[in-house]
């Protein structure tokens, strides 16, 4: 049993969209690192970390990854940033970067990963692991850097390969994710200790694969089980891992394989890092990068469950045998290899005058993807353990149907070019302000597809329109803090950011709307601190316009008539925060935090099946309302004992809110032992109490208004690892 985290939904854009909540929380004190978050600890994989709540959905990509200050891709889709980064011996500091940093250096809201390279080191070390699961799970991560035989050079070499194959037998291959990141490097230190330069290489191959699950939806939220289908534990990839598709660049409709080249990403990645302390001491630090890649991707999406008998014709593909029961609507979506070049570069100086200390900053990005292309096509599969693909009224001889039916295409360029300036001014002994701004020119050029995508679409019988974009946007942050006492004292937090449409919101035939999106934050906050505890407890208020979704209605009075609809809307959040660390004695530690929200939909008007919806002040579907994390953590001489808890309560499943899905908890615990200063062993425990309970949405129930209509009722969504027993062992030198 495990907990599933997110149903199924009916397009990329829904998908990837799914309405997940961030948590706001800032530090009293203002430091560019947030790591008392155990934001590494992904409940779903081993492969990225987790999303961290602020009361909005998440960005489409997840958490923002940083390396060397840069984001690690330009933009998520089609290149997830985990085909190219992964925590490891090749990185040599990882850690949270608050969201007044990510403003103000990057414009961007929300939290993010924040790591740097291994560079190269002035004597030789040797940092390796090598983890494990019951399950199978194999990785091998090894870094080695010392000195060269050039006086002032220094060399890092490293290697993390990843063969898992997660908690279920796939029909068709060993893994669900398979990745190589190799890296190189060599390091310069100037004289004197003014500074370094590094050049870096890392080349990353990379494909991973999602499970889904079926369960059955009760009341009160709660789901059960099916006696021939067990969740985590069970495949629902259809068995021979192969889908038809229409190609709308070259008119022809043939097999793909969801692995290998259909699903991987390969990158080659350059960065030149380092930094000058100037003769008059502004400090110049400096981070360029050159990424190219060819990404292709292949994804089966579940969309729906109906029931078949007899008389309705269904037979499987691979025998011709009549099928009745249960089936499955799958999504296939294929991006065949697209070649993707983006180059970006941060340059700052920075100087501590009297009580300032400035930041002075220019980041420029370049982002070029060429011939984008998403191909689709649905079919229909039987729901049990590696399913078997079925043939029906609706389908071709081969089992699929509605090629091209919501089929993307842009092609084009992106350029960000951003100043910004912040400063850290001690004004006395109790007042600290850090405060900044940013201004970014963003242009896009390129084109897109203006042709409905119907059956029988290419590229070849469309029309095109030209992409000319060009805005300016600006953005603020402000963080004082007062001290009221040696111990307590007042938090305020003022951020305000712009962001415009990306080149990925023109993948369909419409004309997105690309009106300024603004994003409001306030905060006010008390804190005390002592020896023993560290305690933040603030308010916060929240506000962003012009979300975009493309829905897949089904039509509540008749369930054969769906309708897509792009829909815009506006969220708004208040909420409550308290956040503490507690070390009442030598050597246990307590992390203990609360949310409560209250995000609801704000301008969320539309027009379907004749009718005009209103969901303005609806709760934000898939967002709990009360969140917790608590983690203790206990050092007794070479053993340490470690364990982590996050609480989510009910999510609201549609837009009418008649459904919602009941808490849940995901869980974390180990056991580490230090044998000596070099060897070190560890056990963890993922959901060590073997928990299920669903999240996020149901797929075409939207508009639902009598929640009994889906009591016992098939449902299909993503889910939790089962109960996973990994270990660690690590060899430092």
């Amino acid at each position: 049993m495990c907990v599933l985290l997110a149903s199924a939904q009916s397009d990329t854009t829904t998908m990837r969209d799914s309405l997940l909540t961030k948590r706001i929380i800032q530090s009293a004190t203002i430091s560019k690192e947030d790591n008392n978050r155990n934001v590494l600890l992904n409940a779903a994989n081993n492969t990225s970390p987790r999303d961290v709540n602020i009361g909005l959905p998440t960005s489409v990509g997840g958490i923002t990854i940083l390396e060397n200050d840069l984001p690690v891709v330009y933009f998520f889709w089609p290149e997830l940033p985990s085909s190219t980064w992964r925590p490891g011996n090749g990185l040599s500091k990882t850690g949270l970067l608050r969201m007044n940093q990510l403003s103000m250096t990057m414009g961007d809201l929300g939290f993010a990963v924040n790591s740097y390279s291994q560079t190269g080191t002035e004597k030789f070390q040797l940092k390796s692991t090598f983890s494990t699961s019951h399950f199978g799970w194999l990785q091998g991560d090894v870094n080695i850097s010392g000195p060269t035989i050039l006086p002032g050079w220094s060399y890092t070499l490293g290697a993390m390969l990843n063969y898992d194959p997660s908690t279920y037998r796939l029909g068709f291959a060993r893994n669900v994710d398979d990745t190589q990141i190799i890296r190189a490097g060599l390091t310069k230190r100037f004289n004197n200790d003014r500074g370094q330069i590094s050049l870096l290489y890392k080349y990353s191959n990379s494909y991973t694969l999602t499970n889904f699950a079926p369960f059955v939806y009760e009341p009160g939220g709660r789901v059960t089980e099916l006696e021939n289908f067990r969740i985590g534990r069970d495949s629902y990839f259809v068995r021979d891992g192969m889908i038809r598709l229409h190609d709308i660049r070259t008119g022809v409709t043939e097999w793909e394989s969801i692995t290998g080249n259909n699903a991987t990403s390969r990158a080659n990645n350059i960065d030149v890092v380092g930094n000058y302390l100037l003769n008059n001491d502004w400090n110049f630090k400096f981070s360029a990068r050159l990424h190219s890649s060819r990404v292709a991707r292949t994804t089966i999406f579940p969309v729906g469950t109906f029931v078949s008998t007899a008389a309705d014709g269904y037979q499987i593909a691979a025998t011709n045998d009549p099928y009745e029961g249960n089936i499955s609507r799958q999504l296939a979506l294929h991006t065949p290899t697209t070649p993707i070049l983006s180059a970006q570069g941060r340059f700052s100086i920075s100087k501590k005058i009297d009580n300032h200390d400035l930041d002075i900053g220019i980041l420029q990005q370049y982002y070029h993807i060429n011939n984008y292309v998403s191909n689709r096509s649905f079919f229909n599969q039987s729901i049990e353990p590696q399913p078997q693909r079925l043939i029906g009224p609706e389908t071709d001889t081969y089992g699929f149907y509605n090629y091209d039916v919501g089929s993307e295409y842009h092609n084009g360029i992106e350029n960000k070019l951003s100043l910004y300036a912040n400063d850290e001014w001690q004004v006395n002994d109790k007042l600290k302000i850090l405060y900044g701004v940013i201004i970014r020119n963003h242009r896009i050029w390129g084109d897109y597809a203006t042709t409905p995508r119907r059956t029988g679409f290419t590229l070849a019988n469309s029309n095109f329109q030209d992409i000319r974009e060009n805005w300016l946007q600006y953005g603020g942050s402000a963080n004082v803090v007062y001290n009221l006492t040696s111990n307590v004292g007042l938090t305020f937090d003022f951020q305000y950011n712009e962001e415009n449409r990306t080149l990925e919101a023109f993948s369909l035939a419409e004309h997105p709307r690309t009106n300024k999106i603004r994003s409001p934050l306030g905060a006010l906050g008390v804190f005390y601190n002592n020896n023993f505890l560290q305690l933040l407890s603030q308010t916060t208020f929240l506000r962003r316009n012009d979300y975009l979704a493309r829905l897949n209605l089904v039509n509540p009075t008749d369930q054969t008539d769906v309708q897509a609809s792009t829909v815009f809307y506006d969220i708004e959040t208040l909420g409550w925060t308290t956040d503490l660390l507690f070390k009442p004695f030598e050597g246990f530690s307590l992390h203990y935090l609360i949310t409560l929200q209250n995000p609801i939909y704000k301008n969320f008007t539309f027009d379907a099946f004749d009718t005009s919806y209103d969901y303005t002040n609806n709760n934000v579907m898939g967002v709990s309302k009360v969140l917790m994390e608590i983690d203790p953590a206990y050092t007794i001489k070479k053993w340490k004992l470690w364990a982590s808890f996050r609480y989510f309560s009910d999510q609201y499943a549609n837009l009418t809110n008649v459904l919602y899905f009941a808490p849940r908890w995901e869980t974390f615990g180990g056991v580490n032992y230090t044998v000596n200063k070099r060897l070190n062993i560890g056990v963890n425990v993922v959901n060590f109490f073997n928990q299920r309970g669903p999240s996020g949405i149901i797929n075409g129930a939207e508009l639902i208004t009598d929640a009994t209509l889906y009591y016992g009722r098939l449902l299909t969504g993503s889910y939790m690892m089962p109960f996973t027993v990994q270990s660690k062992i690590s060899y430092n030198f």
